[in-house]
């Protein structure tokens, strides 16, 4: 039989989620994966350098395909931090849960571990650039270096959330992931309320009033 003169990055990563859901195991390699799939070796390290590779741009790409139908809504444009990233919470877990055979297939044995998942570092750096894009605020301190700890602080405290909330929906058995609406909702909403600053804020300002009197009276 010919082998396929054009095959797409696509047709890759279809190929490999249903080897590995079919067989319960990893392609031995891939020359037999490519062979079995009828396109030449070689095209495979056009698109990948390896099968590490293709999982870890798999997570990469529920990522973008969240962003891509989010972009196209009008609404999300309008939505300030808190709403955009729960629409992308909601999104993101109905791509996960049209593939959720593969997501558990592929992280079931490191449910307990998820934090330090290398299969997961792309949409790590892709997920932490979004909630800096998201603008989420933060206490004006006027520091670089303080800005740059509290901005870092809530990358890593958004990214923890994330894998948590991935871990409660591999386990969720409730209908239709109901469970799953009700956590994202709570957890974005709460962390949300952590961060407001605004009681901060109206504490430092009382605290710069007070201490302005002080030393005018002085």
């Amino acid at each position: 039989m010919a082998k396929k003169k054009s095959i797409t990055e696509n047709d890759i990563i279809s190929s490999y989620m249903d080897y590995v859901l079919e067989h319960n195991e990893n392609p031995k390699s891939v020359y037999a994966f490519a062979k079995g799939n009828n396109f030449e070796e070689s095209k495979f390290y056009d698109f990948f350098g390896s099968f590490e590779a293709l999982e870890k741009h798999i997570f990469e790409a529920f990522f973008k395909n969240t962003l891509s139908v989010l972009d196209k809504s009008e609404d999300y444009k309008s939505f300030d931090a808190r709403n955009k990233l729960l629409s992308f919470y909601f999104t993101f877990f109905e791509n996960l849960t049209a593939n959720r055979s593969y997501v558990i297939y592929s992280l079931h044995r490191y449910k307990n571990g998820l934090k330090g998942l290398t299969v997961l570092s792309e949409l790590k750096k892709s997920f932490t650039s979004y909630i800096e894009d998201l603008d989420i605020e933060t206490l004006d301190i006027k520091h670089e270096q303080i800005d740059k700890i509290q901005r870092r602080a809530l990358q890593e405290s958004a990214w923890l959330q994330l894998l948590l909330t991935m871990k409660f929906w591999m386990e969720d058995t409730s209908a239709a992931f109901e469970k799953t609406d009700i956590f994202i909702e709570k957890a974005v909403n709460t962390s949300f309320d952590v961060l407001s600053i605004a009681p901060l804020k109206s504490v430092l300002d009382f605290g710069k009033f007070i201490f302005k009197e002080k030393m005018n009276m002085n």
